[in-house]
Formats: C-alpha cells, sequence, structure tokens
C-alpha cells in the first residue's frame, strides 16, 4: 500500500514518512486492506488532508476513529456521505448549532467546513468493518500525535476543539499561549449532556478568529 499525502502536508512532515513506526503502519494496512474489510476507502484515508490545505487550516475537529458501518466513513471526522443516514453524534452537533448560532444545519457531509479551514481529523485513520478502534495502537495516533504538535508549532491562532476524554487527552500537545483550546463532553448520545449541549463551541471559535481577523467559518 502506498498512501500519498497533499504536497501542503508532505513537506511539513515529510520525516515522518521515513521513521519505523510508518512502515510498520503501512504493513499493517496492506495485510488489513488486502484480507478485511477497512473503511475508509483506501483514496480516503488522508482525505481530511486533501481538502483541508496545511496553510488553511483555522479550526481543528479531533474525533476517535472512523465510522465502522458500510458507505459511512469519509475519511474525515463526524462527516458522512450525502444522503446517508446521519448519525446520532452529527444529530447532536446540528441540535448545539441551532441553540449556539441559531442555524439550523441539515447537510451530514461536512465537507463545506472543510473547505472553509476545518480540519476534520481523527486520532485513528481507519478501522475494520463493524469493529470500532480495531485499528488503535497500531501506529496511527503516533502520526496524528505529531499533527497536532506540528500545527500547534508551525501555526498561530488556531481553534482545538476536543470532544470526549479521548480528544482532551491531547491538550499537552498544543500549546496554549498560541493558541484557543475549547472543550466539552462527546456529542455522542452517551455524553452529550454531560457538558457538550451548552458548551457554544461554533460561536466561541468565531469570536476567537474574529478577534485576530481571521475569516469567521460558516457553520
Amino acid at each position: 500500500m502506498s498512501l500519498e499525502i497533499h504536497a501542503s502536508w508532505h513537506q511539513n512532515l515529510a520525516w515522518e514518512f521515513q521513521k519505523s513506526y510508518w512502515h510498520k503502519l503501512i504493513s499493517f494496512l496492506s495485510d488489513e486492506y488486502a484480507h478485511q474489510i477497512c473503511f475508509p476507502g483506501q483514496k480516503d484515508i488522508f482525505r481530511a488532508f486533501d481538502v483541508t490545505h496545511f496553510d488553511a487550516v483555522k479550526v481543528i475537529i479531533l474525533g476517535q476513529d472512523p465510522y465502522h458501518t458500510p458507505g459511512i466513513a469519509t475519511g474525515m471526522s463526524f462527516s458522512v456521505p450525502r444522503g446517508a443516514k446521519i448519525p446520532p453524534s452529527i444529530k447532536n452537533i446540528f441540535k448545539e448549532i441551532l441553540s449556539d448560532i441559531g442555524a439550523r444545519k441539515t447537510q451530514e457531509d461536512l465537507t463545506p467546513w472543510a473547505e472553509q479551514g476545518v480540519l476534520l481529523l481523527n486520532c485513528v485513520l481507519t478501522v475494520r468493518a463493524h469493529l470500532p478502534w480495531s485499528h488503535t495502537g497500531r501506529w496511527w495516533e503516533i502520526f496524528t500525535d505529531e499533527v497536532i504538535q506540528m500545527l500547534s508549532r508551525e501555526r498561530e491562532h488556531l481553534v482545538f476543539i476536543l470532544w470526549g476524554n479521548h480528544a482532551i487527552s491531547k491538550i499537552d500537545l498544543i500549546d496554549k499561549t498560541k493558541h484557543c483550546i475549547i472543550t466539552s463532553s462527546h456529542p455522542s448520545p452517551f455524553s452529550a449532556r454531560k457538558s457538550f449541549f451548552g458548551s457554544r463551541p461554533f460561536s466561541k471559535t468565531n469570536e476567537y478568529l474574529r478577534k485576530y481577523g481571521i475569516q469567521e467559518i460558516e457553520w
């Protein structure tokens, strides 16, 4: 298997692709995709990076791993293809958008966010069908941790939206003096009522961007 990341990211991450863990990851993925059903499709594994180029990133929404049911994973956290059944987490995200900024959203494909500079990044970029977290601990986290640290190091005035304990565990990778960090419980039905509802991440994000003269996100 060969994975090609967009040139704007490659120039900042080139050394990662030379490390031993990356070769182990590619070997693992080659075997998994050859003998198992895995998501997303190979061409979409780096889709988040293809749609949101390095210099365009304004916001990072950190997810966990891809949807593990057929026809849902797109390579971007939380987003699903147009026309697909809307997962409960997205429904709750849309409820919070309505409550927060008064916008009524029904478009389950979040590509328009990505095109505005919202990097929809999962901590683990692949999964075996019907087995959530099946590719956890298989070197993806080393790579995505470096992506987070590199963005924190090389960019300024980004907004990191961390939903749920797993995402929040990455908080020490981010320079809090340079960036805005917004945390709450995960939008999943199992946890949304703990602190996600009412957290107002969308208005807070735009308020921060506006403060630094950065074009706001049209949520």
